[in-house]
């Protein structure tokens, strides 16, 4: 059998196969739905596609004009109310001799000790006083907004109902200072100590 017989034959074959199955009625509305179906997919796609478009497109705009609109005060988080300080003391406002009034657990102040139990801020950062019985010293240094650290120098213990200056000073974090007077503040907030200006 040559290779056109061949070809033929098998056409016949393929013909009489579809010859013999059975048309849908519905085919070609099943078709015509199909394709429609298909049409609105793609102009869905192509709808959000462009809103994506739009969307980087004004983002691009507003960076070229200098960055993004700022948000409005309602939408910006909560903003500082009018009066209260956005910076704290500086070294120069804590300058100066202070005599402990009030310090967190401590309630002999007023005892009589060899020594004046006071503390001198100086204004290169340093600080000198006496616990009323040895002469304590270190350094310290005051943030932006009244954060506050210091470092005590090593030191004499002489006992005498010593005045705990130096611990005041260690688990202070932050302080506030007036004309007359020096708070010193824990992490949680808690007043460590109160003090009066004396120099």
């Amino acid at each position: 059998m040559s290779k056109t017989d061949l070809e033929d034959d098998l056409r016949a074959t393929l013909d009489r196969a579809a010859a013999s199955v059975p048309l849908a009625p519905d085919l070609a509305e099943r078709a015509a739905t199909g394709a429609h179906r298909a049409r609105r997919r793609t102009f869905a796609v192509c709808g959000a596609a462009v809103a994506g478009v739009a969307v980087i497109a004004a983002a691009g705009f507003a960076l070229r004009d200098g960055g993004p609109t700022p948000l409005p005060p309602s939408a910006a988080g909560p903003t500082v109310a009018a009066g209260t300080p956005t910076t704290g003391p500086s070294v120069q406002q804590v300058t100066g001799t202070w005599r402990a009034t009030k310090l967190d657990g401590f309630t002999a102040l007023k005892t009589n000790r060899p020594e004046n139990p006071v503390l001198t801020f100086n204004p290169n950062g340093t600080w000198v006083g006496s616990d009323g019985c040895n002469g304590i010293s270190g350094t310290f240094s005051i943030g932006q907004r009244g954060e506050f650290t210091a470092k005590v120098d090593g030191q004499r213990l002489i006992e005498c109902a010593n005045v705990p200056h130096t611990a005041a000073l260690q688990v202070t974090k932050r302080v506030e200072v007036d004309a007359k007077t020096l708070r010193l503040y824990a992490a949680d907030g808690r007043e460590v100590a109160n003090y009066a200006r004396t120099g």
